[in-house]
């Protein structure tokens, strides 16, 4: 990814190129100095004068005359077409044509690439470095962006500690919100890690105000209703929009708003807060570039059989391979335990399985959303 979203299309100010230009060196030739029969023909080159890229030939080249001509300059009037110089010979103070060319032989005409008023970047494109150079050939000299969102990421817990830290008895390597970094990154947004909050009420306020000026702050830990986690009342307060969703991994999830803040709850498990990641957050930084939200999804043979679900949606973590007939297969790893983080960088997709669903047999359809080359990868 080179940078942020176009908000708005963007027209051409002018054509490129804006003149008719060689598109070799050589010399520029009339119609009746090209065509057929013209071949050996010498030409009188009786202007000294060059037309160079930038150092146009103001002139006309008249019958049984020829000047020369470098690749970008513009074609001088009544020329229609340019002899490659390796084509051309002196002869004496003359010069001769050693070959016929059709009209318009190494020319390039001027709107060739694209015209005036031409859209060449729409609305919502990601733009690379090749559109910011196509951007500049169209004479524009700005364009509407979205900006990038800024998100800040705060992990919490007393048994949290950064990688590399030294670790206590209870500790364990906090690896969700470098994970959440990256994520945000990777999807066009920029990440401010706050850091690492204590179990501790005044603590998690005093870190969570850093989030000041970003657009969302992203918590991890400290969602559920636990006697140490203090997400909910301290963050989330009166202006809690939801908590909990029924679906696993992932249950313990918030959103609500913490000091103006847009705040998201993330669970304290590694792989519940990458798979509700996927499904909350992603959404909400395409929304803030201005791209739809929705999560790709497919269609694909089932790998295992799965047994029936229960009341809440299931994401299962799994592989995709091709099957005999080249059909994609997904394949659930055998444990799909929320604390397994090598599960799910391995996973190749997340199966989707609706509350209540019966007992699926191998080579049963299901829907799965791909998550390599996607959305968590970076």
């Amino acid at each position: 990814r080179w940078g942020p979203f176009s908000s708005a299309p963007a027209g051409a100010r002018r054509p490129h190129p804006h003149f008719g230009a060689a598109a070799a060196p050589g010399r520029p030739v009339r119609p009746a100095d090209r065509g057929p029969g013209s071949r050996g023909r010498p030409v009188a080159p009786s202007r000294s004068a060059d037309s160079a890229a930038g150092r146009a030939f103001a002139g006309t080249v008249g019958a049984g005359e020829a000047v020369r001509i470098f690749t970008g300059a513009p074609l001088p009037a009544g020329a229609d077409a340019v002899v490659m110089q390796e084509d051309c010979e002196d002869a004496g103070d003359r010069v001769r044509v050693g070959r016929a060319v059709p009209a318009g032989r190494f020319i390039r005409p001027a709107g060739l690439d694209f015209t005036a008023g031409e859209d060449l970047l729409p609305k919502g494109r990601l733009l690379t470095a090749r559109d910011v150079a196509l951007a500049a050939a169209a004479n524009l000299p700005w364009l509407r962006v979205h900006r990038r969102p800024r998100v800040a990421v705060l992990a919490t817990g007393d048994e949290i500690a950064l990688p590399g830290d030294p670790l206590g008895p209870s500790q364990i390597v906090s690896s969700n919100a470098l994970g959440l970094c990256a994520l945000v990154a990777s999807q066009g947004g920029v990440a401010h890690n706050l850091g690492v909050a204590k179990d501790d009420p005044e603590h998690l306020a005093a870190m969570a105000a850093g989030a000041a000026g970003c657009d969302l702050l992203v918590t991890t830990g400290g969602a559920s209703q636990g006697e140490h986690d203090h997400v909910r009342d301290v963050l989330g307060g009166l202006s809690l929009d939801f908590y909990r969703v029924a679906m696993k991994p992932g249950k313990p999830l918030i959103f609500g708003t913490a000091n103006g803040v847009p705040l998201l709850g993330l669970p304290g498990n590694p792989v519940s807060t990458g798979v509700a990641a996927l499904l909350f957050l992603v959404p909400v930084l395409r929304r803030l570039q201005g791209l739809p939200a929705e999560n790709a999804t497919l269609a694909v043979r089932l790998g295992a059989p799965l047994k029936a679900n229960d009341d809440r949606t299931d994401f299962l973590r799994a592989t995709l391979s091709p099957g005999p007939d080249g059909e994609p297969v997904a394949t659930p790893f055998p444990r799909q335990d929320s604390a397994m983080m090598s599960r799910l960088a391995r996973a190749d997709a997340l199966i989707v399985r609706e509350p209540q669903a019966t007992a699926a047999a191998e080579g049963d359809r299901v829907t799965v959303i791909p998550l390599s080359g996607g959305v968590l990868s970076l």
